[in-house]
């Protein structure tokens, strides 16, 4: 699939859609062939109307000969995740249909953009400086709605009803007589109000790890989190591993994403919580987690590293002034206590902030058409503890449960089998049938101890050149092999061979676990990665005896291919053991 995907976008050509050349704009991001993009004008609130805003889309035109004439209008979660990125995904996955993909008011492409460095800064200074706290992250929001406000937003038109209302206004402006909603995490509560306001315009509708407007997202954040991790089998392990970094915070070396400058994050329990919540979203991440929780519990702090990039990451990727105005108008309910830095920010903002709470009334009774709710079983923000429950309230639905993912299961690559079904329920949401078997996982899952923990691959992943050592000794073990067979030095030829065999079997190793599972290279690599770097041992001992025997053989010469040999061996034998192990 991700294939098929990038072809179709290095081969993508001008677009066309039914736009008019006035509504057309540039699209922001790649798109596949056929794809337009354009604004939507309205309101920035419709309660009051004077100043209007622009709302970013996209719209992909299917030309096969099997063309359906209603398509899936797709929106990202968050909120204020984007959606436009996905357009040629999405027109991959359901070819045979329209792909409409739709921004929030707000988000990165639409404009106003509500981007909030400000508050994403004092988050990673919690990381820098603990004892920073929360007040930091208020202060800088206070500061982003100041700058907001100068430049003429109001907040309070950024909430999900005005979001639900911009997706029945643009199915009116592109002219179709129904579509297929499809929502994933916070969007499914977008079209779920969308499927209830707008039933004529609905055919069906796809929820993707969804989200109902009953659960408590604040307050089951930490139950979530503690029940993903139970049902992973390491709930002792990470209880552990939370009292060890509570005592004493991990010192981890990680990159500002804001300021492009090098930091040291000091990382507690808690904020390890926290970030795993985020990084169990994905179904590589859930299948190496036993793993990784069981080497950070033992004190091995290597895949610490690639957790806090992750949270500079999650900080660029989102609008925090749209997530905000969102949250704290629509949730506004919070626990008095929280292990997860995430809850104790947003309280924090949304305390600083004080908007009016407009959290809108349940919509679910009067969604119309068929709904398919798809759940990961891993899922630690939209569970299927709740997911179930919700799914049997909407009239017209089916809740299915896939396993070894978690969040958002059309985006599983090892699980074809969420896609698949989704597929299958838009072709006949009256009578679909289950295409494949949601219950087998598609990764194997990575068992506590069954890695050799090392931090040393995510390091080459970010500076290839620190693998210079490995690639000089193969170059050298190659020499061995060829000059040693053409000369007749059997034993500089059988140490070329067994470098070159520690070498390859390495790769071939650890290849076979890329393949599978890259988020594994995070904890480490496969264990018998160890046992072949006996192999480079004996690799430079040969090396040791066919210098012996050069020297005793002809003392007269200096033996320098040896020496040169020895040297490398000996310099690769210490990156192996003392650095990369």
């Amino acid at each position: 699939m991700i294939i098929r995907v990038v072809i179709a976008l290095v081969l993508s050509v001008p677009p066309f859609v039914p736009l008019s050349a006035a509504a057309a704009v540039a699209c922001p991001v790649s798109v596949p062939a056929n794809t337009a993009c354009g604004f939507l004008e309205v309101p920035e609130r419709r309660d009051a109307p004077g100043r209007t805003i622009k709302v970013g889309y996209a719209v992909h035109r299917s030309t096969g000969p099997a063309r359906k004439p209603d398509p899936v209008v797709y929106m990202g979660g968050g909120p204020a995740s984007s959606s436009l990125q996905l357009t040629g995904f999405l027109s991959q996955m359901f070819p045979g249909r329209d792909i409409v993909t739709i921004e929030q008011r707000g988000g990165r492409y639409s404009e106003p953009r509500l981007t909030c460095p400000e508050t994403a800064e004092a988050m990673l200074e919690r990381l820098r400086r603990p004892e920073a706290g929360a007040a930091a992250v208020a202060e800088g929001a206070v500061k982003c709605r100041a700058r907001l406000a100068e430049r003429g937003v109001d907040l309070r038109g950024y909430t999900t009803r005005e979001i639900a209302a911009d997706v029945i206004e643009l199915r009116k402006k592109l002219g179709y007589a129904s579509w297929n909603l499809f929502g994933v995490s916070y969007s499914t509560r977008v079209m779920t109000d969308v499927a209830a306001a707008d039933p004529q315009g609905v055919r069906a509708v796809l929820l993707d790890s969804y989200l109902p407007e009953s659960v408590d997202w604040y307050g089951d954040a930490d139950r979530n989190l503690e029940d993903t991790v139970a049902a992973l089998g390491v709930k002792d392990r990470f209880e552990a591993m939370l009292a060890r970094y509570n005592r004493a915070p991990a010192l981890v070396p990680t990159t500002d994403p804001l300021l492009g400058e090098p930091f040291t994050a000091r990382m507690s329990g808690d904020d390890i919580a926290t970030v795993l919540a985020e990084a169990l979203h994905e179904a590589e991440v859930v299948a190496a987690a036993p793993a990784m929780i069981d080497a950070l519990a033992r004190g091995r702090t290597e895949a610490l590293r690639p957790l806090a990039d992750q949270v500079g990451a999650a900080l660029t990727s989102h609008e925090f002034g749209l997530y905000h105005a969102v949250q704290c108008q629509d949730e506004a309910k919070f626990p008095e206590k929280s292990r997860l830095f995430t809850v104790t920010n947003d309280r924090a903002v949304c305390a600083a902030w004080k908007l009016p709470t407009t959290r809108p009334t349940r919509s679910e009774s009067r969604v119309k058409a068929p709904v398919l709710v798809a759940g990961g079983q891993f899922d630690p923000t939209t569970p299927p503890r709740t997911q179930k429950p919700a799914a049997a309230e909407l009239p017209n639905a089916h809740f299915v449960e896939f396993a070894g993912v978690g969040h958002a299961v059309f985006l599983a690559m090892a699980t074809p089998c969420g896609r698949q079904t989704m597929i299958a329920f838009l072709d006949d949401p009256a009578a679909w049938t289950q295409p494949c078997v949601p219950g087998r996982a598609g990764l194997e899952r990575l068992e506590p101890g069954s890695l050799a923990v090392t931090g040393a691959p995510y390091q080459l992943l970010l500076a290839p050149w620190l693998a210079v050592p490995l690639a000089v000794f193969v170059l050298v073990a190659l020499v061995q092999l060829i000059g040693g067979g053409l000369r007749g030095r059997a034993l500089s030829a059988f140490a070329g061979l067994t470098g070159l065999a520690a070498a390859g079997l390495t790769a071939q190793s650890v290849y076979s676990l890329l393949s599978t599972n890259e988020s594994a290279l995070a904890v480490g690599v496969p264990k018998d990665v160890e046992m072949y770097g006996w192999l480079a041992v004996g690799a430079v001992a040969l090396s040791v005896a066919a210098a012996v025997w050069a020297v005793q053989a002809r003392p007269a010469r200096r033996p320098w291919p040896h020496l040169v040999a020895l040297v490398t061996g000996g310099g690769f034998l210490i990156w192996w053991f003392a650095w990369f192990l």
